[in-house]
């Protein structure tokens, strides 16, 4: 089970369309949603907050782009801000956005949209991996 997913997108449609196939899938415990870059980097901030076991990000966000946030959190908290992965989650296909992801050492895939139950049973997947064996953890 993935106990916190968090995903960062600007869109109210794409943020219910996730609340509803995360809830289908019965796989995630906790669902944190910011609608910014900077409302994703205040959450990671506060000193009581729940470790974020992955999150899905959009690129394409107005005042901070999806690579904004990751130089930012990345600046801020190193690569331990997600415990598993970032998964980039955007409707771009281009290969420069693909290419400049993959730069980033916590995006460990990224996907085109829609999200799908597949990719959510794929990160629980991973999770129960990493729980089994805890050195395969970014941080």
């Amino acid at each position: 089970m993935i106990k916190h997913l968090m995903t960062i997108d600007d869109e109210p449609i794409d943020q219910k369309m996730y609340r509803r196939l995360i809830s289908k899938s019965g796989i995630v415990e906790t669902l944190h949603q910011p609608m910014s870059g900077q409302e994703a980097l205040n959450f990671l901030a506060a000193p009581d907050r729940p470790k974020i076991d992955a999150m899905l990000l959009d690129i394409n966000m107005p005042g901070m782009s999806g690579f904004e946030f990751l130089e930012k959190a990345q600046a801020a908290h190193g690569n331990s801000f997600v415990r598993y992965a970032v998964l980039m989650l955007s409707s771009s296909t281009r290969r420069q956005d693909q290419e400049r992801a993959a730069a980033f050492p916590m995006v460990r895939d990224y996907l085109a949209k829609p999200l799908t139950i597949e990719a959510l049973e794929g990160i629980d997947k991973k999770l129960a991996e990493i729980n089994a064996s805890p050195a395969q953890s970014i941080s």
